[in-house]
């Protein structure tokens, strides 16, 4: 896939405006014909140079107006059209440069903001304006015919600069001696391409506090150690990223030198500090050198507003029907670095201060919002801190119920530019489920289980022992918190699988379930073994929702430690499951601690051909064979995934 970076605009317009007679004609034809015109039109034809003939390697077309030849409104059009606006005066005549503030500058304004021009409803402008910036179109200042002179009106220019900060550049040219005309539409291109005013504040010498942010994300991303400075290793994978060319040592010694000079505590133990960092950048930006700035934050995913592109944080990904979507090995591996790098004390658990370092190049941790994948995975028994076994685990559910969110904090922590790909190569679209009934064997290492079942059953007991290693710890616990998803990981014939227990909620018996409620990987529906009438719900469920569809199921009779009742039923759940040649009820309850059914969910899940396992109880080969198949089909996953097993083997 290579590189992604954000992407700069497409084609630039230039807009050249000001009074009659100061050379607006003459600069653009001078240009195209590099010889000054004997006779000047009013007006020159629009005309659009080709991008292999322009320094940034982008058409550019440029537009010239008369107001012999068009109106106002005509005018407005344009300046609305133009990405950027030359105001051109003539530095022998003082009149058309006091016009530049008089008129020109009040007038571009006005033009891109109708409610400075006192046009349209006063109270909808004001609502308006209290919501919204005014439009600052960039200016570039032409001083022409500096022929005619032996001096320079730069003093009178910068002191108008400073009162304007849309004014991007100004430069003083001649159309008759072609002097600087080129760099006067270089300028005005540069103006679009890398503009000043987003990255810079004048008045204040200083890096506006956008581009500050946007540049302390990028060093902590490039911070691979975590150290706060920027070693030479860390800068040359830098230049790298941003610049395909590595960081010669005799510059990279100069740039250190130029820091230290400049900011004494710029450089230490002879790296970059985050104040060197945000300094070099400064510096690029008053030398002129803004497209080394905007060159970092394009690579990094900065849009020209200084905001993270869509396209940057959420790329297009196709996700047929009935496939889901997983962590892909590179993916894993990523995270697992970050978590790594900000385990600063080596505990295998982040900290509440570890977990907001690590986040701090976001605007919020993913699940900041959502309770449910907060407290959906394994904690540190003692802490309550998420180890790098529930760090995972996390990312594996929001991957597959809102793979979006997953590409966007991935692209936030710098995936793209670690990995020098898009995040899409951090996710895996599996092969859609009617291709595995067809294989049959499952492709996926990540298994949906809907747990379904009448309130009091102990559905809610049953999901939530999956995340914990002492399940005695949840008898007689009232849980107060709704979570809907509970995962862990589970071993299938050898191979670590990750199996989400979603909780579905019934409000009432005879309530009907929604789609979503009904398909997933596996059907884990729950009676209580000691309530009469519990068992009723669970057989109507398969009937109307399984009994004709390709869904493993699994009855499982909870509370198994009370006394067995008899179900108000036709059938007694063995008798039902023996008819519809499923397996016999799984009895469960917490007070057992254990843990088999788990792992009886994720392997039905993982052989959806054999949707009636009741036949496999009679033949204990056709297990063997089952799990021979699954072994064969993920043996590359195992090799793959073993270091993750091994890592968070002792935080489960």
């Amino acid at each position: 896939m290579g590189q992604y970076t954000a992407s700069q605009r497409k084609n630039v317009r230039i807009l050249l405006v000001g009074d009659a007679g100061v050379g607006k004609t003459s600069l653009i034809l001078s240009l195209v014909s590099e010889e000054y015109p004997e006779e000047v039109p009013p007006r020159a034809e629009e005309i659009t140079i080709p991008a292999n003939v322009t320094p940034e390697q982008v058409p550019t077309s440029i537009v010239d107006f008369s107001a012999v030849e068009q109106s106002e409104d005509a005018l407005a059009a344009e300046i609305n059209k133009a990405h950027v606006v030359c105001i051109v005066y003539a530095v022998d005549d003082d009149d058309t440069l006091d016009r530049i503030t008089s008129h020109w500058l009040p007038l571009v304004r006005a033009k891109c903001n109708p409610s400075l021009d006192g046009e349209g409803d006063a109270e909808a402008e004001a609502e308006g304006d209290a919501q919204r910036e005014p439009i600052r179109k960039p200016i570039v200042l032409v001083g022409n015919k500096i022929d005619l002179i032996e001096y320079s009106t730069m003093d009178s220019v910068l002191a108008i600069m400073e009162d304007y900060p849309e004014i991007e550049s100004c430069v003083e040219c001649s159309a008759k001696t072609l002097h600087n005309i080129s760099e006067m539409f270089y300028y005005a291109q540069k103006a679009v391409l890398h503009p000043t005013s987003p990255l810079y504040m004048m008045e204040e010498q200083e890096l506006t506090s956008a581009c500050k942010k946007s540049l302390v994300r990028i060093f902590k991303i490039c911070d691979i150690d975590g150290d706060n400075l920027l070693n030479d290793y860390e800068l040359n994978l830098f230049q790298r990223r941003c610049f395909n060319t590595p960081l010669q040592p005799q510059i990279l010694d100069e740039v250190k030198a130029v820091i230290q000079k400049n900011v004494p505590d710029g450089i230490y133990n002879d790296a970059v500090t985050l104040k060197g960092f945000l300094f070099l950048h400064c510096l690029f930006i008053q030398r002129g050198r803004n497209e080394t700035t905007w060159a970092v934050l394009r690579r990094f995913g900065y849009n020209d507003q200084l905001e993270m592109c869509q396209e940057y944080l959420r790329p297009p990904l196709k996700i047929p029907p009935g496939s889901s979507t997983e962590l892909s090995h590179r993916g894993q591996q990523f995270l697992i670095a970050v978590f790594e790098r900000y385990d600063r004390d080596g505990d295998g658990a982040l900290s509440p201060e570890e977990h907001k370092m690590l986040f701090s190049t976001c605007p919020a941790a993913p699940w900041s919002y959502s309770t449910d994948i907060r407290k959906s995975c394994p904690i540190n028994d003692t802490t309550g801190w998420v180890t790098l076994h529930g760090w995972l685990c996390r990312w594996t559910l929001m991957t597959l119920i809102d793979v979006v969110k997953t590409m966007e904090y991935l692209a936030y922590l710098g995936f793209n530019v670690h990995e020098n790909d898009s995040q899409l190569a951090a996710i895996h679209v599996t092969r859609e489920r009617r291709i595995d009934l067809a294989k049959r064997q499952s492709s996926r290492s990540v298994y949906k289980c809907h747990v379904i079942g009448p309130k009091g059953s102990g559905k809610t007991g049953l999901c939530r022992g999956f995340l914990v290693e002492d399940m005695h710890k949840l008898i007689g616990k009232e849980f107060k918190t709704n979570v809907v998803n509970c995962i862990n990981s589970v071993q299938v014939y050898g191979q670590e699988k990750h199996l989400i227990l979603r909780d579905i909620d019934v409000r009432h018996a005879l309530d009907p379930l929604q789609p979503q409620e009904v398909n997933c990987d596996v059907a884990c529906l729950v009676y209580d073994s000691s309530n009469p009438r519990s068992f009723e719900y669970v057989a109507r469920i398969y009937i109307k929702y399984y009994a004709e569809s390709k869904i493993p199921v699994m009855i499982v009779g909870t509370k198994c430690d009370m006394d067995e009742r008899r179900q108000d039923y036709l059938m007694q759940p063995s008798e039902f499951c023996d008819k519809y040649k499923l397996l016999p009820p799984h009895l469960f309850s917490l007070k057992t601690n254990k843990k088999e059914l788990y792992t009886k969910l994720a392997t039905m899940a993982a052989f959806p051909h054999l949707r009636q396992f009741g036949l496999m109880t009679e033949d204990p080969k056709l297990w063997l064979k089952a799990g021979l198949g699954v072994a064969a089909a993920t043996m590359l996953g195992f090799i793959v995934l073993k270091t993750i097993s091994a890592a968070g083997a002792h935080t489960r």
